[in-house]
């Protein structure tokens, strides 16, 4: 392809962008397609000679498109959003027109430094205190691997990179209610599945302190090392917030590293109400969240803060000879602040997002969805046939189906509110998820989309409540 059809073809994919985003609610919001189907249409075989461009895109639209779940729908309910924005896929273009590969400053230093002061905004815009240093990972899970890896080396005094782990047991503790990459990061991190304990929840699902200091106590008794304290704000599954202040303080005592997974529920703290999240921030060693959640800033981005960035440089640094440049001492090179090498240029994009909307405009559009999950959370509780599980701090509503002229074990419940999920989704008109919170199958409406609108919203209150009707008639 030569610049000149470039031109051409890319003028007709942005024209087909904005249409797509101008007319994503006349899709289904999930995919119906069945496993294989997608399969099947491709060929089995590499083509061996070079194809159009115009037979390439249509075969994206008649095959690929069908098997895509529309994560910038407005009625898309499910999960955590995915959030995107003009300003972000814009940056996303240049992203990779420039094709930079930002592992060290010299490879591209406005990439660095970019990155650095982007940091420093975000910082500046969630609360987190001046003597953290910020860099962007590509996930929260590789955040809090990246969190749990520095615990490990600084408690062996680093010694653990260079002898392997040797010794005595070590202990990582997280809620019951913690997200499954922090088992995922213990193993990775060679300490092994049995050094995760989960500490029990109060009614709100939130993490009990005092249940935290119970198990180091009994672990330092039986020879266990606590490394890592994992604390949540807005868990995966009803949002619940774990108290900072008093976790930072047992962490403290016992010089336990503490990391905060704030990746969905962060970016709230933009909003001075929400603050509240974080009293005792300055106790904690690691924070993580992530702005291609619900800052509208294209996957991935995920903002990561520690308070020793020399513990995390020694954690991650290594220096080979093709790699040296006569600057290191003078900059950030961020291939040293994680496990990546290669770097994207993250930064660009948030750049372009936080300067389109600005912080009061980013701002109101978070309280805007705040107000819509608090309405919907309203109707669920006035209406005799539903219940809230859970209480709705943000914007996830988690409730369920329990017909009140009815009378049901919670078993049939469960079922009864699996198929209602199922249902739903079916129609295409919206996508909504599910979790378990004491045993009882959870319905979960996130209400946190780019595009949502009242009127979505009303609209899936509407068909949840249709089909529920419909399997009770």
């Amino acid at each position: 392809m030569d610049f000149k059809a470039f031109r051409t073809h890319a003028h007709e994919l942005v024209d087909w962008m904005a249409d797509y985003l101008e007319t994503v609610e006349q899709y289904p919001v999930k995919s119906s397609v069945e496993p294989g189907a997608i399969l099947a249409k491709l060929p089995d075989h590499p083509p061996d000679k070079g194809e159009l461009f115009p037979e390439i895109f249509s075969d994206f639209q008649q095959i690929i498109l069908p098997g895509m779940t529309h994560w910038q729908h407005p009625s898309f309910f499910a999960y955590f959003p995915a959030n995107s924005s003009p300003p972000s896929l814009l940056a996303e273009m240049l992203t990779a027109t420039l094709g930079a590969q930002c592992m060290v400053w010299e490879t591209s230093p406005a990439a660095a430094e970019l990155e650095e002061r982007m940091m420093q905004w975000l910082a500046v815009m969630i609360g987190i205190p001046r003597n953290f240093a910020g860099v962007i990972q590509d996930t929260a899970s590789t955040a809090t691997l990246c969190a749990i890896l520095t615990a490990r080396e600084k408690a062996s005094r680093f010694q653990t990179n260079q002898h392997g782990l040797t010794g005595q047991p070590r202990a990582i503790y997280a809620s019951s209610q913690t997200h499954s990459s922090i088992e995922k990061a213990v193993k990775i991190a060679g300490l092994g599945k049995e050094a995760m304990h989960l500490v029990p929840v109060d009614p709100a699902y939130a993490m009990q302190p005092q249940a935290l200091e119970t198990a180091i106590r009994e672990d330092i008794e039986k020879g266990i090392q606590p490394l890592c304290v994992v604390a949540t704000i807005g868990t995966t599954g009803s949002t619940a917030i774990d108290p900072l202040k008093a976790i930072g303080e047992i962490c403290q005592r016992y010089e336990v590293w503490l990391h905060v997974d704030a990746a969905f529920a962060g970016s709230a703290l933009i909003l001075p109400e929400k603050r509240w999240m974080i009293d005792g921030i300055e106790s904690i060693d690691s924070f993580v969240f992530n702005p291609h959640k619900w800052l509208f800033t294209n996957f991935d981005c995920s903002a990561y803060f520690v308070k020793d960035k020399d513990a995390l440089i020694k954690t991650f640094e290594i220096l080979p000879e093709y790699l040296k440049t006569e600057r290191d001492r003078l900059v950030n090179n961020y291939r040293d602040w994680g496990i990546q090498l290669g770097r994207r240029f993250r930064a660009l994009k948030l750049w372009f997002v936080i300067r389109t909307y600005g912080v009061h405009g980013l701002q109101e559009k978070l309280r805007h969805h705040l107000r819509l999950a608090a309405a919907f959370a309203e109707k669920i509780t006035a209406h005799p046939d539903f219940e809230l599980l859970a209480p709705v701090p943000l914007n996830l509503v988690c409730f369920r189906y329990r017909p009140a002229d009815v009378s049901f074990s919670e078993e049939k419940l469960n079922r009864l509110n699996a198929r209602l999920l199922k249902k739903c989704n079916e129609t295409g008109k919206m996508y909504f998820t599910h979790t378990v919170l004491n045993g009882v199958y959870t319905l979960r409406m996130v209400i946190g989309q780019t595009y949502v609108e009242q009127r979505h919203v009303d609209a899936a209150w509407s068909l949840i409540q249709e089909k529920a009707q419909e399997m009770t008639a």
